[in-house]
């Protein structure tokens, strides 16, 4: 590669940590657990959803935020079941009086509760919500109708987000109750965190560290991205690390000063830039490197005010030209499928 660096900023999920069996995994039993526990579908063995869907829908960006990525299929599956529209939420004070009114609702249609789910003309579904921005609003313009009625994926999971409650619960296991400070109510397993690998080996950390500096912009929650970083001993490589808690803290800030709503995640470029900020380093020459979409999309947009490489990381088998290609697409400067290939970009 011909670029050089002395800043180099990192995504976690699909380039430090390997998380086809925890993230996206616990996407595939949410969806599964909400069609089956809050709806009552007979899905049977496996989720309706494959990895690979999952790594169709993030490519259309917009889903930097898995939770909204997991009603998205939601929304997806439903508009194909048969089970009619419903526009609008009703308002309820908690978990439990969703659960009791999905069920009593959802029960007035499924005749046939095995019904659901044949995928149909998937990729056509893709294009489309592409074609309207990509994320939930993307995927509920492409709808022909609206299922947000039968989708509690917004608000805390204690009150109404089933759809957080039910992906926490997968994805922490025993660390839900002592985090959260909650019973669980619909899995008691082990949580899939614990399947999660390191992507990059620490030896080559360890060389990146030595010469440049290093940071993280993830759109984990601080606790999830700290209970990794912990697990696989790598919070010594870095000397920032922004998150979900940031960005959102950030946002109540603009709109408690401006009365303005926006958000600060990933393809926006707010949680590079401040790395950068947190790093406070004359002259920084970064790059930034990412997995899907909104990841290049962000490091193109920090190149406002920053001088910013965007590199793509490609990790996961199969496909790799599709993925490669998408990167590009999107604006990757390079694209990388050897972490061996970082340590070019030392200064």
């Amino acid at each position: 590669m011909e670029f050089a660096v002395n800043v180099l900023i990192f995504d976690m999920d699909g380039v430090l940590i390997d998380v086809s069996r925890s993230y996206r995994e616990t996407i595939r039993r949410t969806v599964q657990i909400y069609l089956e526990s809050c709806l009552g579908f007979a899905i049977g063995k496996g989720s309706p959803i494959s990895r690979e869907d999952i790594s169709l829908f993030k490519s259309i960006g917009g889903f930097n935020n898995d939770w909204d990525l997991t009603s998205g299929f939601l929304l997806y599956l439903l508009s194909i079941s048969g089970i009619p529209p419903i526009k609008k939420k009703r308002r309820f004070s908690s978990i439990e009086e969703v659960l009791l009114y999905l069920k009593e609702r959802s029960a007035k249609f499924l005749q046939d509760k095995t019904s659901l789910l044949q995928k149909k003309h998937f990729s056509r579904f893709i294009k489309e919500a592409t074609s309207f921005g990509g994320g939930l609003k993307g995927v509920r313009h492409a709808l022909v109708g609206s299922w947000d009625g039968w989708v509690y994926g917004s608000g805390d999971l204690d009150k109404e987000n089933l759809v957080k409650r039910i992906f926490q619960e997968v994805y922490l296991g025993s660390y839900f109750t002592s985090y959260y400070h909650l019973r669980p109510i619909f899995y008691r397993g082990k949580g899939l965190y614990l399947h999660e690998k390191l992507l990059i080996p620490r030896s080559i950390l360890s060389s990146l560290w030595k010469k440049l500096h290093l940071g993280i912009a993830s759109g984990r929650p601080r606790f999830e991205a700290e209970l990794a970083l912990k697990r696989f001993r790598l919070l010594p490589y870095f000397d920032s690390i922004v998150t979900l808690d940031e960005c959102i803290k950030e946002e109540l800030r603009i709109f408690r000063t401006t009365g303005k709503r926006m958000s600060l995640l990933k393809p926006h470029p707010y949680s590079l830039q401040r790395v950068v900020q947190e790093l406070d380093i004359h002259h920084p020459e970064c790059g930034y490197v990412g997995d899907v979409v909104d990841d290049m999309l962000a490091a193109q947009a920090a190149k406002k005010k920053l001088q910013m490489v965007a590199i793509g990381f490609v990790s996961a088998p199969g496909k790799r030209k599709v993925f490669k290609d998408l990167l590009f697409r999107a604006g990757a400067d390079c694209v990388i499928e050897n972490p061996k290939d970082l340590v070019q970009l030392a200064t």
